[in-house]
């Protein structure tokens, strides 16, 4: 039987095979975006009534609290909490699944929660660059600008019509968490809305 350190090794990332794509379709400049997946990060699918024991509990192996409100994002070490509903949230971490589940179930006791591995569920792909709020709006219904939409948030929503998470890092970082299945389109759509902020070459210019 292979041991899991092979196993680890074979895995695929669902955006493996656009890794040159996106590498290759950053564009530089005053209005700057570049792409990149950030593969296999542990993500961890939290229920659990607020307030409870098994919340504090899960809070402890954390070392944060788990945010109270939608949009709400906090973070302490390796790893960062998403509030996804008023008892549901997703820790992202580079744990490894199998460590922090364990240290969750541990935290638990003998309360009431669901603690359960998702990391094969979603991706991360990352932009950055001063044009990526630019990016996003042209395929997303939410209100980005800064007033509505601040650094820290991470929301439920739309991108290219996909259900998606979005997290904004700060302003010039934003993390797109998309499901396994659909992360080939929404790379290939973003892909796709960066190059209007690409620099004209030489024939375009001459041809202006």
């Amino acid at each position: 039987m292979a041991d899991l350190t092979t196993l680890q090794g074979l895995r695929r990332s669902p955006l493996q095979d656009m890794a040159a794509e996106l590498r290759d379709g950053a564009v530089p400049g005053e209005r700057s975006v570049a792409l990149r997946e950030e593969p296999f990060l542990t993500m961890v699918s939290i229920r659990v009534e607020p307030g409870s024991e098994a919340a504090r509990g899960i809070e402890a192996v954390l070392g944060t609290g788990l945010p109270q409100q939608c949009g709400e994002v906090s973070a302490q070490g390796a790893h960062t909490v998403l509030w996804l509903g008023p008892d549901e949230w997703l820790v992202v971490s580079s744990t490894t699944p199998e460590t922090l589940v364990g240290e969750l179930l541990a935290g638990v006791g003998d309360g009431r929660a669901q603690v359960v591995d998702v990391s094969a569920n979603r991706t991360v792909l990352e932009l950055s660059g001063s044009a990526v709020r630019d990016v996003l709006e042209k395929g997303c219904p939410t209100d980005l600008h800064p007033r509505a939409f601040a650094d820290g948030t991470a929301i439920t929503t739309t991108l290219a019509r996909v259900p998606v998470l979005l997290w904004k890092v700060d302003a010039t970082r934003f993390r797109v968490l998309p499901r396994a299945s659909l992360a080939q389109y929404v790379a290939a759509w973003l892909l796709d809305a960066v190059q209007e902020f690409a620099p004209a070459g030489p024939s375009a210019q001459a041809g202006a």
